[in-house]
């Protein structure tokens, strides 16, 4: 399963999205359970526009590891996508919940609010990920 995903890894970061997808479902056969697997075909599968079926993928990370604020942030970035603007905060919250010190959650959140006309919680989220920004 991991020589599967690592493959399928490297086929998505030369832009490969459907060879990326078929080695991440490969690994997904070989171990259902594998969180990260799912993240990742996620994204192969939104960079070939599936959005729903990328949170398909998000929600299965998530189910299998509770902790994973990369299946989080992914989800929050597939429902910003699709305008799903409180979906997308909730999910940016929850990565925050897990490492408060994420910067791009507070910018992706503040976005988000942005859109929905949360100006004032959009500036808060900004100020502190700039705040976040400066300690680092």
């Amino acid at each position: 399963a991991k020589a599967y995903y690592n493959r399928g890894s490297a086929k998505a970061g030369l832009g490969d999205y459907r060879g990326a997808k078929s080695d991440f479902d490969r690994a997904i056969e070989l171990n259902p359970e594998y969180a990260a697997a799912y993240t990742n075909r996620g994204l192969a599968k939104r960079r070939m526009d599936d959005l729903r079926g990328a949170i398909v993928d998000y929600d299965k990370a998530i189910e299998i590891d509770p902790e994973s604020a990369a299946a989080y942030t992914n989800r929050g970035n597939a429902k910003f996508v699709w305008g799903d603007y409180r979906g997308a905060i909730a999910d940016y919250s929850r990565v925050i919940d897990i490492d408060p010190y994420d910067v791009g959650a507070y910018y992706a959140r503040g976005d988000a609010k942005f859109f929905l006309g949360y100006k004032r919680g959009a500036k808060e989220d900004y100020a502190r990920a700039d705040e976040l920004n400066k300690i680092r």
